[in-house]
């Protein structure tokens, strides 16, 4: 038997044509949030976490996690979700991709910053430093 799927919403699509859901496996789903607010999460930890409630292209409504300081998301933002769960909030099974559609990538991250959407910071990094210290000598 085959395993079921940890992330339901993006194994599902919709057929408008014949008005019926169908197998349509993506890595990625687009969809609109309808509700942007925090949430506390379980036992030993203790923070406000921000989540969203987004409604997917294929009907599905899910709630998803949105990473990194600070995020610009409101109602009726459209946003990219992905798999990947949150361990300690029950429930939140998709994360919100940074630096895609109406989402805004996190200020000022100089590390792990693919996951997060920043760009590169201009005349930044330690080989710029180094090359530039050794043309001053």
């Amino acid at each position: 038997p085959r395993k079921k799927p940890k992330t339901p919403a993006l194994w599902r699509g919709f057929n408008s044509q014949k008005n019926r859901p169908q197998k349509y496996p993506s890595p990625f789903k687009r969809g609109v949030c309808t509700k942007v607010y925090t949430v506390t999460p379980k036992k030993p930890n203790s923070a406000l976490r921000k989540v969203a409630r987004v409604r997917l292209t294929n009907g599905l409504e899910v709630t998803a996690y949105i990473p990194g300081e600070k995020h610009n998301l409101q109602e009726h933002s459209v946003v990219m979700i992905r798999g990947g769960r949150v361990r300690d909030l029950p429930g939140v099974r998709y994360h919100v991709v940074r630096g895609v559609l109406d989402t805004v990538g996190v200020e000022g991250r100089k590390q792990g910053r693919s996951r997060y959407g920043a760009k590169k910071e201009k005349g930044a990094g330690p080989a710029k430093a180094a090359a530039s210290a050794a043309a001053a000598e």
